[in-house]
Protein backbone atom coordinates (compact mmCIF):
# COMPACT_ATOMS: atom_id res chain seq x y z
CA UNK A 1 0.00 0.00 0.00
CA UNK A 2 1.58 3.47 -0.98
CA UNK A 3 1.03 6.01 2.32
CA UNK A 4 1.14 10.12 2.24
CA UNK A 5 1.49 11.64 5.10
CA UNK A 6 1.15 15.33 5.97
CA UNK A 7 0.64 17.23 9.23
CA UNK A 8 0.31 21.02 10.67
CA UNK A 9 1.47 22.30 13.44
CA UNK A 10 3.98 22.08 16.44
CA UNK A 11 7.23 19.83 16.74
CA UNK A 12 5.18 17.53 18.47
CA UNK A 13 2.94 16.75 15.31
CA UNK A 14 5.92 16.37 13.62
CA UNK A 15 7.66 13.74 15.65
CA UNK A 16 4.49 11.70 15.72
CA UNK A 17 4.08 11.36 11.74
CA UNK A 18 7.68 10.38 11.80
CA UNK A 19 7.17 7.81 13.97
CA UNK A 20 4.22 7.23 11.89
CA UNK A 21 6.30 6.36 8.75
CA UNK A 22 8.32 4.13 10.09
CA UNK A 23 6.03 1.92 11.61
CA UNK A 24 4.10 2.09 8.06
CA UNK A 25 7.63 1.29 6.29
CA UNK A 26 8.36 -1.45 8.90
CA UNK A 27 5.11 -3.02 8.12
CA UNK A 28 6.27 -3.47 4.54
CA UNK A 29 4.33 -0.21 2.75
CA UNK A 30 6.20 2.54 1.09
CA UNK A 31 5.81 6.04 1.36
CA UNK A 32 4.70 8.81 -1.50
CA UNK A 33 5.38 12.25 -1.85
CA UNK A 34 2.21 13.15 -3.70
CA UNK A 35 -1.17 12.09 -2.89
CA UNK A 36 -2.31 11.38 -6.20
CA UNK A 37 -0.25 8.41 -5.89
CA UNK A 38 -1.19 7.19 -2.39
CA UNK A 39 -3.85 4.55 -1.47
CA UNK A 40 -4.50 5.98 1.85
CA UNK A 41 -3.08 9.29 3.74
CA UNK A 42 -3.02 10.27 6.94
CA UNK A 43 -3.11 13.79 8.49
CA UNK A 44 -2.00 15.13 11.71
CA UNK A 45 -4.14 18.07 12.40
CA UNK A 46 -4.01 21.11 14.93
CA UNK A 47 -6.26 23.31 16.45
CA UNK A 48 -4.28 25.80 18.77
CA UNK A 49 -5.21 28.70 16.58
CA UNK A 50 -8.21 29.12 14.26
CA UNK A 51 -6.19 29.33 11.24
CA UNK A 52 -4.64 26.35 12.43
CA UNK A 53 -7.36 24.27 12.29
CA UNK A 54 -8.40 26.18 8.94
CA UNK A 55 -5.41 24.77 7.75
CA UNK A 56 -6.11 21.46 9.20
CA UNK A 57 -9.55 21.33 6.93
CA UNK A 58 -7.67 22.63 3.46
CA UNK A 59 -5.17 19.90 3.74
CA UNK A 60 -7.79 17.19 4.13
CA UNK A 61 -9.87 18.86 0.86
CA UNK A 62 -6.41 18.57 -1.01
CA UNK A 63 -5.67 15.28 -0.37
CA UNK A 64 -9.04 14.40 -1.96
CA UNK A 65 -8.89 16.77 -4.49
CA UNK A 66 -5.70 14.36 -5.85
CA UNK A 67 -8.37 11.45 -5.44
CA UNK A 68 -7.53 9.84 -2.15
CA UNK A 69 -10.36 7.85 -1.16
CA UNK A 70 -9.31 6.93 2.33
CA UNK A 71 -8.02 9.64 4.38
CA UNK A 72 -7.36 9.06 8.13
CA UNK A 73 -7.71 12.41 10.55
CA UNK A 74 -5.66 12.33 13.25
CA UNK A 75 -4.36 14.98 15.94
CA UNK A 76 -6.05 17.90 18.32
CA UNK A 77 -8.67 19.73 15.37
CA UNK A 78 -10.25 15.80 14.78
CA UNK A 79 -9.78 15.24 18.52
CA UNK A 80 -12.17 18.18 18.98
CA UNK A 81 -14.59 17.84 16.23
CA UNK A 82 -14.85 14.35 15.40
CA UNK A 83 -17.85 14.81 13.20
CA UNK A 84 -16.60 17.53 11.16
CA UNK A 85 -13.69 15.39 10.36
CA UNK A 86 -16.20 12.71 8.92
CA UNK A 87 -18.08 15.22 7.08
CA UNK A 88 -15.05 16.34 4.65
CA UNK A 89 -14.13 14.69 1.74
CA UNK A 90 -12.64 11.21 1.39
CA UNK A 91 -11.94 10.93 5.38
CA UNK A 92 -13.26 7.42 6.43
CA UNK A 93 -11.86 7.39 9.84
CA UNK A 94 -10.96 9.67 12.89
CA UNK A 95 -8.47 8.51 15.33
CA UNK A 96 -7.92 10.05 18.45
CA UNK A 97 -4.53 11.47 20.41
CA UNK A 98 -4.81 8.28 22.42
CA UNK A 99 -5.47 6.25 19.97
CA UNK A 100 -2.98 7.51 17.13
CA UNK A 101 -0.08 5.38 19.18
CA UNK A 102 -1.69 2.65 18.01
CA UNK A 103 -2.68 3.48 14.68
CA UNK A 104 -0.91 1.85 12.05
CA UNK A 105 -0.85 -1.87 14.10
CA UNK A 106 -4.65 -1.62 14.44
CA UNK A 107 -5.48 -0.49 10.85
CA UNK A 108 -3.41 -3.31 9.43
CA UNK A 109 -4.12 -5.58 12.56
CA UNK A 110 -0.78 -6.11 13.51
CA UNK A 111 0.60 -6.93 17.17
CA UNK A 112 1.70 -3.36 18.00
CA UNK A 113 4.39 -5.33 19.87
CA UNK A 114 6.09 -5.98 16.44
CA UNK A 115 6.68 -2.26 16.74
CA UNK A 116 8.51 -2.05 20.50
CA UNK A 117 10.47 -4.66 20.14
CA UNK A 118 13.75 -3.19 18.38
CA UNK A 119 13.81 1.04 17.71
CA UNK A 120 12.70 1.36 13.66
CA UNK A 121 15.02 2.76 11.53
CA UNK A 122 13.93 6.27 10.98
CA UNK A 123 13.03 7.37 7.17
CA UNK A 124 12.45 10.12 5.34
CA UNK A 125 9.17 11.34 4.43
CA UNK A 126 8.67 11.93 0.93
CA UNK A 127 8.45 15.56 0.32
CA UNK A 128 9.59 16.87 3.18
CA UNK A 129 13.08 18.66 3.05
CA UNK A 130 15.50 16.36 4.26
CA UNK A 131 16.03 16.98 7.28
CA UNK A 132 19.15 16.88 10.30
CA UNK A 133 17.15 17.22 13.26
CA UNK A 134 15.15 14.43 14.99
CA UNK A 135 12.18 15.01 16.52
CA UNK A 136 11.69 12.89 19.54
CA UNK A 137 8.49 12.95 21.75
CA UNK A 138 9.64 12.98 25.45
CA UNK A 139 6.20 13.77 26.50
CA UNK A 140 2.17 14.18 25.67
CA UNK A 141 -0.11 16.21 27.74
CA UNK A 142 -0.72 19.24 30.08
CA UNK A 143 -0.86 19.52 33.71
CA UNK A 144 -2.01 22.95 33.18
CA UNK A 145 -4.98 24.57 32.03
CA UNK A 146 -4.49 28.23 31.06
CA UNK A 147 -8.03 29.83 30.04
CA UNK A 148 -6.53 30.35 26.40
CA UNK A 149 -5.22 27.09 25.51
CA UNK A 150 -7.28 24.39 23.81
CA UNK A 151 -4.36 22.02 23.60
CA UNK A 152 -4.98 20.90 27.27
CA UNK A 153 -8.78 19.84 26.00
CA UNK A 154 -7.20 18.28 23.04
CA UNK A 155 -4.12 16.12 24.68
CA UNK A 156 -5.51 15.70 27.98
CA UNK A 157 -3.80 15.63 31.56
CA UNK A 158 0.62 15.31 31.42
CA UNK A 159 1.80 11.66 30.14
CA UNK A 160 5.45 11.03 30.19
CA UNK A 161 7.34 8.70 27.83
CA UNK A 162 9.97 6.39 29.54
CA UNK A 163 13.61 7.08 29.59
CA UNK A 164 14.35 3.77 28.05
CA UNK A 165 12.02 4.70 25.44
CA UNK A 166 13.09 8.07 24.37
CA UNK A 167 17.02 6.66 24.08
CA UNK A 168 15.85 4.27 22.13
CA UNK A 169 14.37 6.72 20.04
CA UNK A 170 17.67 8.84 19.95
CA UNK A 171 20.15 6.10 19.51
CA UNK A 172 17.73 4.94 15.99
CA UNK A 173 18.00 8.60 15.18
CA UNK A 174 21.78 8.71 15.75
CA UNK A 175 22.11 5.57 13.71
CA UNK A 176 20.28 6.91 11.30
CA UNK A 177 22.44 9.91 10.65
CA UNK A 178 20.81 12.61 12.51
CA UNK A 179 23.12 15.34 14.08
CA UNK A 180 21.01 16.62 16.11
CA UNK A 181 17.61 15.73 17.92
CA UNK A 182 15.08 17.72 19.20
CA UNK A 183 13.30 16.62 22.88
CA UNK A 184 9.28 17.50 22.39
CA UNK A 185 6.24 17.67 24.02
CA UNK A 186 3.25 19.86 24.82
CA UNK A 187 4.81 20.44 28.04
CA UNK A 188 7.86 19.23 28.13
CA UNK A 189 9.42 20.43 31.43
CA UNK A 190 6.86 18.26 33.38
CA UNK A 191 8.33 15.09 31.96
CA UNK A 192 8.23 12.58 34.85
CA UNK A 193 6.29 13.93 37.18
CA UNK A 194 3.64 11.42 36.16
CA UNK A 195 6.54 8.69 37.59
CA UNK A 196 7.83 10.23 40.85
CA UNK A 197 7.27 13.89 42.01
CA UNK A 198 10.56 14.28 42.46
CA UNK A 199 11.95 13.77 39.12
CA UNK A 200 12.38 16.43 36.32
CA UNK A 201 13.44 17.44 32.75
CA UNK A 202 16.93 17.54 33.94
CA UNK A 203 16.87 13.78 34.91
CA UNK A 204 16.40 12.80 31.49
CA UNK A 205 18.71 15.31 29.84
CA UNK A 206 21.13 13.53 32.08
CA UNK A 207 20.39 10.03 31.45
CA UNK A 208 20.41 11.31 27.30
CA UNK A 209 23.88 12.54 27.69
CA UNK A 210 25.13 9.63 29.51
CA UNK A 211 23.33 7.12 27.49
CA UNK A 212 23.70 8.27 24.10
CA UNK A 213 26.35 9.66 21.83
CA UNK A 214 23.68 12.78 20.10
CA UNK A 215 26.18 15.15 18.87
CA UNK A 216 23.75 18.13 19.75
CA UNK A 217 20.77 17.91 22.17
CA UNK A 218 17.69 20.83 22.04
CA UNK A 219 15.16 21.52 24.12
CA UNK A 220 11.46 22.07 22.46
CA UNK A 221 9.13 24.98 24.62
CA UNK A 222 9.42 24.89 28.26
CA UNK A 223 6.97 26.31 30.60
CA UNK A 224 9.05 29.29 32.65
CA UNK A 225 8.09 27.32 35.97
CA UNK A 226 8.93 24.28 34.90
CA UNK A 227 12.82 25.25 34.55
CA UNK A 228 14.78 24.06 37.80
CA UNK A 229 18.21 25.71 38.81
CA UNK A 230 19.83 21.57 37.49
CA UNK A 231 18.24 21.94 33.89
CA UNK A 232 19.66 25.28 33.32
CA UNK A 233 23.33 24.40 34.73
CA UNK A 234 23.61 21.36 32.02
CA UNK A 235 23.11 24.12 29.41
CA UNK A 236 26.89 24.49 29.76
CA UNK A 237 27.35 20.82 28.67
CA UNK A 238 29.07 21.17 25.08
CA UNK A 239 26.17 18.54 23.47
CA UNK A 240 22.85 20.53 24.83
CA UNK A 241 22.03 23.72 22.72
CA UNK A 242 22.47 27.10 24.49
CA UNK A 243 18.76 27.70 23.93
CA UNK A 244 15.69 27.93 25.78
CA UNK A 245 11.61 28.52 24.31
CA UNK A 246 10.05 30.40 26.96
CA UNK A 247 6.17 31.61 26.33
CA UNK A 248 5.74 34.74 28.71
CA UNK A 249 2.32 35.44 26.65
CA UNK A 250 2.20 38.43 28.42
CA UNK A 251 3.89 41.13 30.41
CA UNK A 252 1.29 42.49 32.28
CA UNK A 253 1.05 40.93 35.86
CA UNK A 254 -2.87 41.57 35.05
CA UNK A 255 -3.20 39.57 31.64
CA UNK A 256 -1.29 36.51 33.05
CA UNK A 257 -3.79 36.00 35.80
CA UNK A 258 -6.80 36.16 33.49
CA UNK A 259 -4.78 33.87 31.80
CA UNK A 260 -4.34 31.40 34.67
CA UNK A 261 -0.10 31.66 34.23
CA UNK A 262 1.92 29.87 36.87
CA UNK A 263 3.87 32.94 36.38
CA UNK A 264 4.19 37.18 36.97
CA UNK A 265 6.81 39.44 35.42
CA UNK A 266 8.69 39.35 38.39
CA UNK A 267 9.46 35.38 38.23
CA UNK A 268 9.82 35.75 34.99
CA UNK A 269 12.50 38.43 35.33
CA UNK A 270 14.02 36.93 37.63
CA UNK A 271 14.43 33.56 35.65
CA UNK A 272 15.62 35.45 32.60
CA UNK A 273 18.48 36.92 34.87
CA UNK A 274 19.64 33.61 36.43
CA UNK A 275 19.92 31.76 33.49
CA UNK A 276 21.74 34.57 31.54
CA UNK A 277 24.50 34.69 34.77
CA UNK A 278 24.64 30.85 34.40
CA UNK A 279 24.82 31.05 30.08
CA UNK A 280 25.21 34.44 29.05
CA UNK A 281 25.17 33.73 24.98
CA UNK A 282 21.96 31.57 25.36
CA UNK A 283 19.41 32.38 22.71
CA UNK A 284 15.92 32.73 24.74
CA UNK A 285 13.10 33.17 22.75
CA UNK A 286 9.25 33.28 23.76
CA UNK A 287 5.64 33.35 22.62
CA UNK A 288 3.24 36.38 23.04
CA UNK A 289 -0.48 36.35 22.75
CA UNK A 290 -1.53 39.52 21.74
CA UNK A 291 -5.11 41.08 22.11
CA UNK A 292 -6.03 39.04 25.28
CA UNK A 293 -9.79 39.32 26.36
CA UNK A 294 -9.54 42.88 28.81
CA UNK A 295 -5.73 43.70 27.82
CA UNK A 296 -6.71 47.51 27.82
CA UNK A 297 -4.29 50.01 26.73
CA UNK A 298 -2.33 50.41 30.14
CA UNK A 299 -1.81 46.64 30.03
CA UNK A 300 -0.38 45.92 26.49
CA UNK A 301 1.98 49.15 27.28
CA UNK A 302 2.77 46.98 30.29
CA UNK A 303 3.15 44.24 28.48
CA UNK A 304 5.32 45.65 25.46
CA UNK A 305 7.65 47.36 28.34
CA UNK A 306 8.28 44.17 29.52
CA UNK A 307 8.94 42.37 26.47
CA UNK A 308 11.84 44.67 25.46
CA UNK A 309 13.47 44.49 28.81
CA UNK A 310 13.69 40.93 28.56
CA UNK A 311 15.78 41.34 25.09
CA UNK A 312 14.51 37.96 23.43
CA UNK A 313 16.46 36.55 20.64
CA UNK A 314 13.62 35.95 18.37
CA UNK A 315 9.35 34.79 19.84
CA UNK A 316 6.53 33.89 17.48
CA UNK A 317 3.48 36.66 17.90
CA UNK A 318 -0.19 35.26 18.28
CA UNK A 319 -3.39 37.29 18.00
CA UNK A 320 -5.44 35.95 20.34
CA UNK A 321 -8.33 33.59 18.92
CA UNK A 322 -11.11 32.61 21.06
CA UNK A 323 -11.39 28.65 21.25
CA UNK A 324 -14.34 27.33 21.93
CA UNK A 325 -14.54 24.92 25.04
CA UNK A 326 -11.90 27.26 27.02
CA UNK A 327 -12.76 29.49 29.66
CA UNK A 328 -11.30 32.69 27.82
CA UNK A 329 -14.07 32.37 25.12
CA UNK A 330 -16.66 33.43 27.54
CA UNK A 331 -14.70 36.70 29.05
CA UNK A 332 -16.13 40.20 28.34
CA UNK A 333 -14.54 42.51 27.01
CA UNK A 334 -13.57 40.62 23.84
CA UNK A 335 -10.53 43.22 21.97
CA UNK A 336 -11.94 44.47 18.43
CA UNK A 337 -9.63 42.28 15.65
CA UNK A 338 -7.84 45.64 14.27
CA UNK A 339 -6.71 46.26 17.87
CA UNK A 340 -5.44 42.90 17.62
CA UNK A 341 -3.71 42.82 14.40
CA UNK A 342 -2.27 46.77 15.41
CA UNK A 343 -1.09 45.17 18.83
CA UNK A 344 0.38 42.17 17.00
CA UNK A 345 2.62 44.38 14.61
CA UNK A 346 4.08 46.35 17.35
CA UNK A 347 5.18 43.29 19.13
CA UNK A 348 6.60 41.75 16.09
CA UNK A 349 8.44 44.76 14.89
CA UNK A 350 10.09 44.59 18.64
CA UNK A 351 11.05 41.12 18.44
CA UNK A 352 12.57 41.74 15.32
CA UNK A 353 14.67 44.48 17.26
CA UNK A 354 15.65 42.81 20.14
CA UNK A 355 16.23 39.54 17.58
CA UNK A 356 19.04 42.00 15.76
CA UNK A 357 20.30 42.90 18.69
CA UNK A 358 21.55 39.67 19.77
CA UNK A 359 22.63 38.44 16.56
CA UNK A 360 24.90 41.48 16.38
CA UNK A 361 26.47 40.65 19.80
CA UNK A 362 27.80 37.67 17.55
CA UNK A 363 29.76 39.75 14.64
CA UNK A 364 33.46 38.33 14.72
CA UNK A 365 32.59 35.09 16.82
CA UNK A 366 33.63 31.61 16.12
CA UNK A 367 30.53 29.09 16.38
CA UNK A 368 29.90 25.56 15.08
CA UNK A 369 27.04 25.17 13.05
CA UNK A 370 25.14 22.30 11.66
CA UNK A 371 24.26 22.47 7.50
CA UNK A 372 20.48 22.14 7.34
CA UNK A 373 19.92 23.20 3.52
CA UNK A 374 22.51 23.14 0.88
CA UNK A 375 21.89 24.32 -2.86
CA UNK A 376 24.54 22.42 -4.63
CA UNK A 377 23.63 24.93 -8.10
CA UNK A 378 24.29 28.34 -6.24
CA UNK A 379 26.49 26.75 -3.55
CA UNK A 380 24.50 28.29 -1.15
CA UNK A 381 24.43 26.74 2.54
CA UNK A 382 22.20 27.49 5.65
CA UNK A 383 22.40 26.57 9.10
CA UNK A 384 21.82 25.99 12.57
CA UNK A 385 23.98 27.39 15.32
CA UNK A 386 23.47 25.65 19.00
CA UNK A 387 22.28 28.65 20.25
CA UNK A 388 19.48 29.18 17.54
CA UNK A 389 21.32 31.54 14.97
CA UNK A 390 20.57 31.28 11.29
CA UNK A 391 23.74 31.02 9.43
CA UNK A 392 24.38 31.33 5.46
CA UNK A 393 27.52 31.15 3.35
CA UNK A 394 28.42 29.63 0.04
CA UNK A 395 30.93 27.08 -0.23
CA UNK A 396 31.95 23.82 -2.73
CA UNK A 397 32.03 21.69 0.39
CA UNK A 398 29.54 18.88 0.77
CA UNK A 399 28.00 20.01 3.93
CA UNK A 400 24.84 18.93 4.31
CA UNK A 401 24.09 17.29 7.70
CA UNK A 402 27.89 18.57 8.67
CA UNK A 403 29.41 20.60 11.23
CA UNK A 404 31.85 23.72 10.62
CA UNK A 405 33.13 26.15 12.51
CA UNK A 406 32.53 29.29 11.41
CA UNK A 407 33.33 33.26 11.88
CA UNK A 408 30.30 35.46 11.87
CA UNK A 409 30.63 38.06 9.38
CA UNK A 410 27.73 40.00 8.76
CA UNK A 411 24.00 40.54 9.72
CA UNK A 412 21.35 39.13 7.11
CA UNK A 413 17.48 39.43 7.12
CA UNK A 414 16.31 36.91 9.96
CA UNK A 415 20.00 35.59 10.62
CA UNK A 416 23.85 35.90 10.11
CA UNK A 417 26.20 35.45 7.08
CA UNK A 418 29.67 33.50 8.12
CA UNK A 419 32.98 32.11 6.42
CA UNK A 420 33.82 28.41 7.28
CA UNK A 421 36.93 28.11 9.43
CA UNK A 422 37.26 24.51 9.60
CA UNK A 423 35.26 21.20 8.96
CA UNK A 424 34.59 20.20 12.51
Amino acid sequence: MKIYLDMIGCRLNQSEIEILARQFTAAGHSLVADPADADLAVVNTCTVTSAAAADSRKIIRRISRKGVKNIISTGCWSELYPEQALDLPGVTRVVSNAEKGQLVSDLLTLDSVEFDREPLQRVTIPGSRQRTRAFIKAQDGCRHHCTFCITTVARGDSRSETAETVIKEIDAAVQAGFKEVVLTGVQLGSWGKDFDSTWGLQDLVRQILKDTDVPRLRLSSIEPWDVQPALIELLQDGRVARHLHLPLQSGSAATLRRMARAINPEKFAWLVENIRSIVPEIALTTDILVGFPGETEEEFKESFDFIRQMDFAAGHVFSYSAREGTPAADFQDQIPHPIRKKRSAEIRELLKNSGETYRRHFLGSELVVLWEQVDEITQRAVGLTDNYLRVETHSSQVLWNTFSRVKITELAHDGVLGEILDPE
